[in-house]
C-alpha cells in the first residue's frame, strides 16, 4: 500500500526512526553486557516466529541436507539471539578498544596484515553477516590502516542515519552502494585506501558461483578490484564467544589468480572467496545471517 501513497512510506519511515532512535538512546545508557543480552533474548523469543524464518529454515536444509529439525530450531535460535545482540551492540561500537589486554576482543593474525600495509600494501578486508562483523572494522582502523567501507543502505533513510552515525564511531568511511560508491571505489588506489565490503548477500545482476554446492548470484566487485589495482583480500571473521565477548581472526592475504583471461580470474577469486564463507558458517552456522534470499530459488 505504502508503495503507492508516498506520503504514507514517509509517515512510515518517520515512525520507524523514531522508534529506532528512541531504542537506540535507551540501550546506549545500559552497560553494554545488559543491553546485549536483552537484544538477544527478544529476538531469540520473537524472531523463531516471524515469516522470515520460513527462508532460513528452507536455506538450512537446502545446505544441510539430511539436518534434523531440532539441530535447525537450535541454530535458528542461535541466529537470532546474535542479530538480537548485534542490533543492540551498535550504540556501543565506539566503545571498543580492540587491542587493550584482557579486553572484550581477543585479536588473531592482524600483525602481519599491518605489517604488508607499512611496506606499501593495500588490501580489501572482507567477511559476511557472520557473528559481530562490525566490530571487524576496528581491527584495522585501531591500527591506522584507513579504509572506505561499501555498505547497503537501509530502506528507510532515518534508520540509515542512525544506523551510519554508529558506524563513523568507529573510524572509517563509509560509502553506501550505487553511485557514491563507485566514485569512491575510483578514488580510493589513489588515496592509498584499504577497502571493506561483506561479500555474502545475493546480488541479482553479479555472477554465478558456487555456495553450499549451488551457484549463488556474487557480487564481482572484489575480485575486479583486487585483479586491476592489486589489492589483496584478506578474510576476516568475528566470532561470539559469549555475550558480548569475542574472537576476531584475520586469515593470511589471499593470492590473486593470474591466468591473464580477466573472466576466469574473477570467477576463480569469488568461488575461493565463497569457500572461505562457507568454511566459516559450516563450523558455525548459528553465526550466519540466514535470512537472505542468498540463492536464486
Amino acid at each position: 500500500m505504502s508503495e503507492h501513497r508516498p506520503w504514507l512510506r514517509r509517515v512510515l519511515h518517520y515512525l520507524e526512526g523514531v522508534a529506532v532512535a528512541l531504542a537506540f538512546a535507551l540501550i546506549g545508557i545500559l552497560p553494554l553486557d545488559v543491553a546485549s543480552w536483552i537484544g538477544g533474548t527478544i529476538a531469540r523469543i520473537i524472531g523463531p516466529a516471524l515469516a522470515v524464518t520460513k527462508r532460513a529454515r528452507a536455506n538450512l536444509r537446502r545446505a544441510f541436507p539430511g539436518i534434523g529439525d531440532q539441530e535447525v530450531d537450535t541454530i535458528i535460535r542461535g541466529m537470532w539471539d546474535n542479530i538480537g545482540r548485534v542490533t543492540a551492540e551498535y550504540p556501543h561500537l565506539g566503545k571498543f578498544d580492540l587491542y587493550q589486554p584482557g579486553g572484550r576482543v581477543e585479536v588473531h593474525g592482524v600483525a602481519p596484515v599491518v605489517a604488508g600495509h607499512r611496506t606499501g600494501q593495500r588490501y580489501i578486508f572482507f567477511s559476511g553477516h557472520f557473528g559481530n562483523w562490525e566490530v571487524g572494522t576496528l581491527a584495522s582502523t585501531q591500527t591506522g590502516m584507513k579504509a572506505i567501507e561499501i555498505y547497503r543502505a537501509a530502506n528507510n533513510p532515518i534508520v540509515d542515519r542512525i544506523i551510519i552515525k554508529a558506524r563513523t564511531a568507529m573510524g572509517r568511511r563509509l560509502a553506501p552502494k550505487g553511485p557514491l560508491a563507485a566514485r569512491a571505489l575510483i578514488a580510493a588506489p589513489q588515496q592509498g585506501l584499504n577497502l571493506g565490503m561483506l561479500v555474502d548477500q545475493k546480488m541479482n545482476d553479479g555472477i554465478p558461483v558456487p555456495f553450499f554446492g549451488r551457484d549463488a548470484m556474487t557480487a564481482p566487485a572484489l575480485a575486479r578490484l583486487a585483479l586491476k589495482y592489486g589489492y589483496l583480500p584478506v578474510p576476516f571473521r568475528v566470532e561470539r564467544v559469549r555475550g558480548a565477548h569475542f574472537r576476531l581472526i584475520a586469515e593470511p592475504p589471499m593470492t590473486l589468480p593470474k591466468s591473464g583471461d580477466l573472466q576466469a580470474d574473477t570467477l576463480a577469486l569469488m568461488t575461493e572467496v565463497n569457500r572461505v564463507l562457507e568454511r566459516w558458517i559450516r563450523e558455525r552456522p548459528d553465526h550466519w545471517f540466514w535470512i537472505h534470499r542468498r540463492w536464486p530459488d
